[in-house]
């Protein structure tokens, strides 16, 4: 193939639904990161990483093969049976069970970050390259590690200082009782399928429990009357998600029992969840409410022994972190700068550019957060960088200065300025600082 003229060469753009990460949001990234992993470790959760590619056969046998995410939305890599990885759980669990964890004490609790991806048609909320920050706690059955869970991702968001939380929970039941929903839900819809929208008519036919989780109008009053869950679950399930809503009323954590609440994966047993948070946007006309799920997860016991393990209990969930950040904006919560110079440092003339140098390492390294434009050579240039850094004091180093071994101190917000000896410089700067 014979290669373009330059004339013809398109403008290079990202790949749809993977958007470039940009400075201005670094903050938010920096911010929704730090506040996870040290809530993670506060609760003894240790980090576990792995690789963004596996066996296609992984979520064949995890996830279901009528699963919206195995049918349409998985990237399969050209050699060796691999795919992009997407989602996080069953990574997890197949490193736990190659890695030998059934051997330490248990349970075992992770948590992970990085990229997913899905082959979906990218929109507000959905990406195909997309990150997601997850816990997952293997080897207890108690329900208090479906709760610890819970309030881990609600103490998450509850630092981050995001508003207006709900907790949605229910129980999708185990092997024992989830079969008679089933039929009980398959008998409820049959004279309502010819209604639904096309994806409902096939879900009905392979994984009806995915009824429940259509967002299209014309499924909505279908699902309003469905048959629920928590009336057919078999005594231990009962018993488990009563002792899970126990623990949430003990920690008065916010929750609304959504008997219709599902989860799209074929592994969750029993206990799922999903978080919420109500967050306004602005239209032409008025303020409108969007209610945006912020994270989900749920337990998933047989999910170890379906791909090949021993049999082993296990929950966890993931938050999406664009997710997140879209929340942080829309709420508008003040996120800090990661860097937030006090001092500028303005250089006059070419030979007192080599000690402006040393005077920033000096001062870096004596613990002050000092900013600088030594690529400009111009006065204005250079405080119009300290203007935007919104620094409380520039030093000015001229050639005088340098002779005289001097520095001038500007007070940016009175315009006061003093020379003073560069000996005595780190001293009177750390009384300036301590006076603004």
């Amino acid at each position: 193939m014979s290669r373009p003229k330059k004339s013809e060469l398109l403008p290079l753009v990202s790949p749809k639904g993977a958007p470039d990460i940009l400075p201005k949001d670094e903050k938010y990234w920096e911010r929704v990161e730090s506040v996870s992993k040290n809530m993670a470790r506060e609760h003894g959760f240790v980090k576990i990483e792995t690789p963004i590619f596996e066996s296609s056969d992984l979520y064949l046998r995890s996830l279901g093969e009528a699963t919206d995410v195995v049918e349409k939305q998985m990237f399969f890599l050209k050699k060796d049976g691999l795919v992009l990885r997407p989602e996080g759980t069953a990574g997890v669990v197949r490193a736990y069970t190659q890695n030998g964890f059934f051997e330490s004490p248990q349970p075992v609790k992770f948590y992970y970050s990085g990229s997913f991806f899905r082959h979906e048609q990218p929109q507000a909320g959905r990406l195909r390259q997309f990150h997601q920050f997850g816990l997952e706690t293997i080897g207890a059955s108690d329900p208090i590690i479906d709760m610890e869970v819970i309030n881990v991702f609600f103490e998450i968001f509850l630092k981050l200082g995001i508003k207006n939380l709900v907790v949605e929970v229910n129980s999708m039941g185990c092997r024992t009782c989830r079969p008679k929903y089933r039929t009980a839900l398959l008998r409820y819809y049959r004279p309502l399928v010819k209604n639904l929208c096309q994806n409902c008519k096939n879900r009905y036919e392979v994984n009806p429990l995915r009824l429940l989780d259509c967002k299209e109008e014309i499924c909505q009053p279908a699902i309003l009357n469905a048959p629920v869950m928590v009336d057919k679950l078999c005594e231990e399930c009962k018993k488990h998600f009563q002792d899970v809503l126990e623990y949430l009323d003990e920690l008065v954590l916010p929750y609304v029992l959504n008997s219709h609440l599902v989860r799209g994966f074929d592994y969750y047993t029993k206990t799922v969840f999903e978080i919420f948070a109500e967050s306004i946007t602005e239209n032409q006309q008025n303020q409108q409410a969007r209610r945006l799920a912020l994270c989900a997860g749920g337990r998933y016991d047989n999910l170890m022994q379906e791909l090949g393990g021993r049999s082993m209990p296990a929950v966890g969930g993931a938050l999406g972190i664009e997710r997140i950040i879209e929340v942080l904006k829309t709420q508008k919560i003040k996120i800090n700068e990661l860097f937030e110079p006090e001092v500028f440092i303005v250089q006059l003339g070419l030979t007192t550019k080599r000690k402006a140098l040393r005077l920033f390492e000096d001062l870096r390294k004596s613990g002050f957060k000092v900013a600088q434009a030594f690529s400009k050579d111009n006065l204005d240039s250079q405080l119009r960088f300290a203007d935007r850094y919104k620094v409380k004091i520039t030093l000015i180093l001229g050639q005088k200065e340098v002779f005289d071994e001097t520095v001038i101190i500007k007070e940016m917000n009175t315009g006061v300025q003093e020379t003073v000896s560069r000996e005595k410089l780190v001293e009177k700067l750390r009384e300036r600082l301590k006076n603004q």
